[in-house]
């Protein structure tokens, strides 16, 4: 049944790779766990207190609470599937309860950090180079997710109206405006970018083909090693860079909401945490009584 949930979460729910692949990797060990423990061969016939002495014994590998949690978030939405196709009577998560997390603020690269990196001699001028600026600028120039970008084709694109179309978590569709610097590189990027049979990505690979997870991270990884000392470089990193840098220069938050495609204001207003961390340093450091 892990199989048809998997396909359920791809095919119906429209979840991205990198969800489905979590819930894979999380379901395949726990289904690990109950053949060892309690010779168990089928998920759906475990029990509340199996589930439990799962979470127990992650805990005692002393995993960090925020991936117990989504160990846990994967076998709720495994056990809800398996309820609503009434192939289990009761739902044995119920007795699961999520652990304490300590919140933490997203990390992000200062203003002047970004300005260096953009500056004209970071990156080459061959299509490699191009293509790596567009990756960089794009990800920071309007905050979408790593999966977002890959999954981005040129049709997406509307340089004369200075917008992307987005796809989202579960296909949500958004117009994210881009800025008129973005625009002219992008229009430099697609008259070098050969047309690739049968790649529709907008990012392609220096062998032309399509742009996948590692090669953009790796890609984000290089460029802000020398800029900042953070130990994150993600491209999640920029999308969390692009919302504080809006935030801190005014912009509304409801607004910024919009622009990530948050579901809720909840998710967008940790970015205000950051925001208040900033007028403190500025206080302490200008207050003659700070």
């Amino acid at each position: 049944m892990i199989t048809a949930f998997l396909e359920f979460l791809k095919f119906e729910k429209r979840s991205s790779v990198h969800t489905v692949k979590s819930y894979e990797t999380d379901l395949d060990q726990f289904q690990k766990y109950l053949r060892f423990q309690y010779e168990c061969k089928q998920p759906e016939s475990a029990t509340s207190p199996m589930l439990r002495s799962w979470v127990v014994s992650l805990m005692e590998e002393g995993l960090n609470p925020s991936s117990i949690n989504r160990k846990i978030a994967s076998l709720r939405a495994y056990y809800g599937f398996l309820r609503r196709k009434k192939h289990i009577d009761k739902d044995p998560t119920k007795i699961l309860s999520a652990l304490k997390t300590r919140k933490k603020l997203p990390a992000f690269v200062e203003e002047k950090a970004m300005e260096m990196l953009f500056e004209a001699d970071t990156f080459t001028d061959d299509f490699g180079g191009i293509r790596d600026r567009v990756i960089l600028e794009l990800l920071y120039g309007s905050g979408i997710r790593l999966a977002e970008l890959i999954s981005l084709e040129e049709k997406d694109l509307d340089l004369a109206g200075r917008t992307i179309r987005v796809f989202g978590k579960r296909a949500k569709e958004r117009i994210v405006p881009l800025s008129t610097s973005l625009i002219v590189l992008l229009r430099k990027y697609l008259a070098q970018r050969a047309p690739v049979e049968n790649v529709d990505s907008l990012i392609i690979t220096d062998s032309g083909k399509e742009a996948y997870p590692v090669f953009i991270q790796r890609t984000v990884k290089k460029y802000l090693s020398a800029v900042t000392t953070l130990s994150q470089k993600s491209p999640h990193v920029l999308r969390h860079t692009y919302a504080t840098h809006l935030l801190n220069r005014g912009a509304d938050l409801n607004a910024i909401k919009e622009l990530l495609g948050h579901a809720n204001l909840a998710a967008t207003q940790i970015y205000t945490h950051n925001s208040i961390e900033k007028l403190k340093k500025t206080h302490q450091q200008a207050h003659p009584k700070a």
